[in-house]
């Protein structure tokens, strides 16, 4: 039987070039590895909870819009809690690439630079990739330039035609939003070693130690 790798894509960053920071986090899943008990546990906590099953997307979570926008901040504490204990369940790993937009003069650097890391830490991995007879990259091509530095790494590294992108959404894959989940984390890291962290993240991580202690500490225990 055929050993399929999925990636799940997500990134942090304004299309308009204004955010400080860029990050790309990449999310991998051996199809072998049911994640059903984990998302039927993880569910059916929301529904003991009495708190709505919706995608999970930090950034209206955390500020209260959107889907979120009618649950008061206590209910949502709830449910990032709910996900981050969903996250340390499933069997994945994760990778995410840190940039500070001043150090590009464009996009386009910005693009290359993205597709040089991506293909530099598939190659360091090259064995638990190629152990893989499909590889399938997921993501919403939200963004041309992770779409560009996407095509121009994995299909250059593992150059067997086995890759094939395909579209996704938030709605349609829980691991999409675990992509989301963990990007956040990682943009938190930056923001609280840079003091920029502000109230929202004080609110939902605790101070620093807390955050490095509890959160982060979850969260990079999945790293690959």
């Amino acid at each position: 039987m055929a050993k399929e790798l999925s990636i799940f894509v997500d990134e942090s960053g304004d299309r308009g070039g204004k955010a400080r920071y860029y990050l790309l986090t990449l999310v991998f899943h051996d199809q072998a590895d049911s994640i059903a008990e984990a998302v039927t546990g993880y569910e059916a906590k929301l529904a003991r909870a009495d708190l709505p099953n919706i995608p999970f997307h930090s950034e209206p979570l955390m500020n209260g819009h959107k889907d979120y926008e009618f649950l008061d901040i206590e209910q949502r504490k709830v449910m990032l809690a709910y996900f981050s204990s969903f996250v340390r369940k499933l069997p994945i790993s994760y990778i995410t690439f840190v940039y500070r937009r001043s150090q590009f003069e464009d996009p386009a650097r910005l693009m290359e630079r993205m597709g040089r890391d991506i293909s530099s830490a598939m190659i360091e991995h090259l064995g638990f990739f190629q152990s893989f007879d499909d590889v399938k990259v997921y993501y919403d091509n939200g963004q041309d330039i992770v779409k560009q530095a996407l095509d121009r790494s994995v299909g250059k590294v593992l150059s067997k035609g086995v890759v094939r992108r395909r579209k996704t959404s938030m709605t349609d894959y829980r691991l999409e939003q675990v992509a989301d989940y963990l990007c956040t984390i990682e943009l938190a890291l930056v923001k609280y070693e840079a003091k920029e962290n502000g109230e929202t993240y004080n609110k939902f991580f605790g101070g620093v130690g807390s955050f490095k202690r509890n959160w982060l500490k979850q969260a990079r225990s999945k790293q690959i």
